[in-house]
């Protein structure tokens, strides 16, 4: 074979891969959402970034007086868990008293105080003594309850998700990283409803601590960065009604306030 047929056989290929490219077929662009859905994200205290928000978390009867109170026997029970919607976070800034709006369907609407845990990261199966370690930060919050809807599905042995997943149902201040504020184990909690204090305890008498809660989590679910978790409310849940002002305090926590309207 000559030079020249070698020179021939590669500019034949070449213009042939060029032809091919040429009609290939047109790069398909990245699908995209119909229509935008917000995330939703709670202020982080001292930082300019925000905390985007996975899943909401509950742990159910924590606190041996509230458990009683409910109807049931703390000493026997397993501890239990359900879910909000992201988008049922009402954020709260430190220094304000939110409006808070009564919701529908309830005439019978109660408070429920808790110290709320956020993570950085996750996993399945995650050991008690790890458990800490996957903890961003924590707020103070509400687990604000539909009771009448909650105690009627409960009656019929229906889920209950009702009472508990609604608009603003997730109240939250904004979250204060572990390293500033270090972990909580102890320290008083409270809820005033009016000035006149309703609920009073202290972190020591959770049932299940907040390590213990986000191990016994990760048995059941694979943990993520972004997911919170509200650990119980103390006894003396009680109802509410427009125009009542509640004032949370949390030890080591700023307050926290809204007014039902």
């Amino acid at each position: 074979m000559t030079d020249l047929d070698r020179r021939t056989m590669l500019t034949t290929g070449a213009l042939a891969l060029a032809g091919a490219a040429a009609h290939a077929a047109p790069a398909q662009p990245a699908p995209k959402p119909i229509f935008p859905v917000p995330v939703t994200t709670i202020p982080i205290v001292g930082e300019s970034e925000v905390f985007q928000v996975r899943r909401i978390y509950c742990i159910g009867r924590n606190y041996a007086a509230h458990a009683i109170e409910r109807g049931s026997d703390p000493t026997r029970e397993p501890p239990f868990f359900f879910q909000k919607p992201t988008d049922a976070i009402q954020n709260v800034a430190i220094g304000t008293v939110a409006d808070h709006p009564y919701p529908s369907l309830t005439k019978n609407y109660h408070h429920e105080v808790e110290l709320v845990a956020a993570l950085k990261s996750g996993g399945a199966n995650i050991a008690p003594e790890n458990a800490l370690d996957h903890v961003y930060g924590y707020a103070l919050g509400l687990d604000m309850t539909r009771r009448d809807l909650q105690n009627g599905m409960a009656a019929e042995k229906k889920p209950w998700e009702i009472g508990k997943s609604f608009d603003h149902a997730a109240v939250l201040g904004p979250i204060h990283p572990a390293d500033k504020t270090g972990h909580f184990t102890k320290g008083a909690i409270s809820l005033a409803v009016n000035g006149t204090v309703r609920q009073s305890s202290d972190l020591k008498n959770m049932i299940w601590s907040v390590a213990e809660q986000i191990a016994k989590l990760s048995e059941a679910f694979e943990l993520k960065a972004g997911d919170i978790i509200y650990s119980g409310t103390p006894e003396n849940v009680g109802p509410v009604v427009k125009g009542d002002v509640l004032l949370c305090k949390l030890d080591g926590l700023p307050d926290m306030s809204i007014r039902i309207v």
